[in-house]
């Protein structure tokens, strides 16, 4: 699993009482060997765990300060045979100053020290009544028993035999303060922040503290682990709830549930990879990187091999989504929908007021792109109070056409009182057939594409007669294959599902026919949501269906959809695609089928190019586009040769 660039992230919560080192110090060994078995590649514990947070003037007392030192380590001996680092909090008395820290333990030795910055000062948290800031100690290197140990708010501890694996750390209120240490730490490299806090619970605050965690770990492109005190510190006048958190980027990957009155831990696995990929994709990062970023000490550790052998799918602590573009909610899925047909149906409004045009010709088959396309140019029009009778389609039965999606077509435009004219192509494409001397049965490409040009050089031809332009119907996905004739279904003059993946289609159809008060017309949609896909270029079966299933020939759109995401938006390999699609589609696809449709996606992105090279506009609306003038700009002629033989020997 670390191949594939994920580290495991504990966030634990030991059974402790205020000032009861000796019994703090078992708890929280038992909770370490209880953890070790999830195989973690780092275990966090709360602020002060060693000592108990809530200790109050006790701070002050000799005999409290040297236990939580002598337990300190008595906790680093413990790890000598643990493969991941530990980190753990006690006051520490340094050169007559006396600091909130947070000690990082591994292999049986002290790693380094990080002080607290930022202290509290209010009733409930008086920390500036016992404790100085980090920032106040000059020191670099503080002296154990063990030596000489690095001191500061600036160290970096980075695995030796995982470089991702950097993290460093904050404490607490360093979180809330304006200016985190977790985001210098971050601009440094680090790409986990480890947060051993003791936030207490007020009604809202576990929420708010969810929102400022989750803010920190997006605005730094980086995982943030949190572990705070529970309820074994004092309730003299405030609760302590034991929260722990696992965002990343943003994203919360897991949540412990609070008020456990044993000791708790939540594991989930990180993916670093994606971390590193999205910081060097982000200008806005680089460009902090070259203007605040920080001087930082890297501290070394040798982390475990222990997960580097699990090659079973299920391993992996962390949900894979199959339908990374697609809301697994209905409720989310709609408010997603919303915002995409306002963001498509805006996009073409602006064009149209922009070029002075009040006409709109399309083609429509009956399928999913053509109808949404519809659908969208409609929205557009009343968007701007353009009459209605400016939106002209034609349906053009070609060798293929069924009279589902034919009737479909028509009944929906009927239905909506959109002019539409039909015009059979089916002659005109056998003369052309003929010119070319084909043999005029459909076994070749050119028996295709004589359709799809066809089609286009009609809706261009009468666009130029009505002053308007011709709206593109083909989806991201498709782009992404190149399934498409090229100056065909290819080309348009303003192309609004561009941005669009195949899986997201159907629920916009689906979205709008939800909301039509014409039933008759949200049937017809439900219907085509039904048809099978297909371009319709080759003839139907003997009972007149549909014989060319796309899916049947470049495969499920679902898997390229995946695809996509992986290699577009995360960056990652075949090799990463492979095992993480495994996961998501397990019980659902074997791997040979996978690898085989991975394989055609690879070498249809990488030899399609030259049709996204020649774009026509289209408005961006998710995190992926493939317009050369924005996202994606990749040479026409890019070698796929490395590409392809990691997918080969993928295991």
């Amino acid at each position: 699993m670390k191949k594939h660039g994920f580290a495991r992230i504990c966030a634990a919560v030991p059974s402790v009482k205020p000032a009861a080192v000796e019994k703090n110090l078992r708890a929280i060994i038992e909770l370490i060997h209880g953890a070790k078995k999830e195989l973690p590649d780092l275990l966090l514990l709360p602020e002060l765990s060693l000592s108990g947070y809530s200790c109050g003037d006790l701070f002050r007392q000799n005999s409290l300060l040297q236990s939580s030192r002598k337990a300190l380590m008595s906790l680093a001996e413990e790890t000598l045979h643990l493969d991941f680092p530990v980190i753990t909090g006690l006051p520490l008395l340094i050169n007559s100053g006396l600091y909130n820290c947070a000690a990082i333990l591994s292999r049986g030795r002290v790693l380094g020290i990080v002080p607290k910055t930022y202290l509290p000062n209010s009733n409930e948290f008086y920390e500036q009544r016992w404790f100085s800031s980090g920032r106040s100690s000059r020191e670099e290197f503080i002296s154990l028993s063990q030596g000489e140990i690095p001191f500061g708010t600036d160290l970096i501890f980075q695995d030796e035999l995982n470089p991702l694996m950097r993290f460093g750390i904050e404490i607490c209120e360093d979180l809330w303060s304006p200016l985190p240490p977790s985001t210098a730490l971050s601009l440094a490299g680090a790409l986990i922040i480890a947060n051993p806090s003791a936030s207490n619970e007020l009604v809202g605050k576990a929420d708010y503290r969810k929102q400022v965690t989750s803010q920190q770990s997006a605005r730094c492109i980086g995982t943030y682990a949190y572990a705070s005190a529970g309820p074994g510190e004092s309730t003299t006048d405030t609760v302590y709830g034991g929260h722990t958190l696992i965002y990343e980027n943003g994203k919360l990957l897991k949540e412990g549930e609070r008020f456990q009155t044993e000791s708790s831990w939540i594991c989930s696995d990180t993916d670093l990879e994606f971390l590193e990929h999205q910081r060097i994709s982000s200008p806005s990062y680089s460009q902090a990187m070259e203007l605040e970023a920080s001087d930082c000490r890297t501290i070394g550790y040798q982390g475990g091999s222990s997960i580097v052998s699990l090659s079973g799918s299920k391993d992996l602590r962390r949900r894979v989504d199959p339908h990374p573009f697609v809301p697994s909610s209905e409720e989310d899925r709609e408010v997603r929908c919303r915002e995409i047909f306002s963001i498509q149906s805006t996009a073409l409004a602006a064009r149209l007021k922009h070029i002075g045009c009040k006409a709109a010709v399309l083609g429509l088959s009956g399928g999913l792109d053509s109808t949404l396309a519809l659908l969208v140019t409609r929205e557009a029009f009343k968007r701007i109070d353009l009459p209605q009778e400016g939106l002209q389609c034609f349906t053009m039965p070609g060798f293929g056409t069924t009279n589902r999606t034919k009737s479909n077509a028509q009944i929906l435009c009927e239905e909506m009182n959109i002019p539409l004219e039909v015009l059979d192509i089916q002659d005109i494409c056998t003369r052309q057939l003929e010119d070319l001397n084909h043999h005029g049965e459909p076994s070749d490409v050119t028996y295709e594409n004589v359709q799809a040009r066809q089609r286009t050089m009609h809706l261009m031809n009468k666009a130029n007669m009505l002053g308007g332009i011709v709206i593109g119907t083909g989806d991201l996905s498709e782009l992404a294959l190149g399934w498409c004739t090229y100056n065909g279904d290819h080309m348009s003059m303003y192309a609004v599902n561009t941005g669009v993946p195949k899986t997201l289609v159907r629920y916009l159809v689906q979205f709008v026919a939800d909301q039509m008060d014409n039933k008759k017309a949200a049937g017809i949609l439900y219907d085509i949501i039904d048809t099978p896909i297909s371009p319709e270029l080759l003839p139907p079966d003997k009972q007149g269906k549909i014989a060319q299933k796309t899916e049947d020939v470049i495969g499920p759109y679902e898997l390229h959809d995946f695809f996509l995401y992986q290699f577009v938006r995360c960056g990652f390999g075949p090799s990463k695609t492979l095992y993480l699609a495994q996961i998501a589609f397990d019980g659902q696809y074997e791997k040979s089928v996978i690898k085989g449709w991975l394989k055609k996606f690879i070498g249809r992105f990488f030899s399609q190019q030259f049709k996204r090279s020649c774009l026509p506009d289209g408005p961006k609306v998710g995190t992926i586009a493939l317009s050369p003038r924005g996202d994606w700009r990749m040479p026409s002629d890019s070698d796929p040769e490395i590409w392809l033989n990691e997918l080969e020997d993928s295991d």
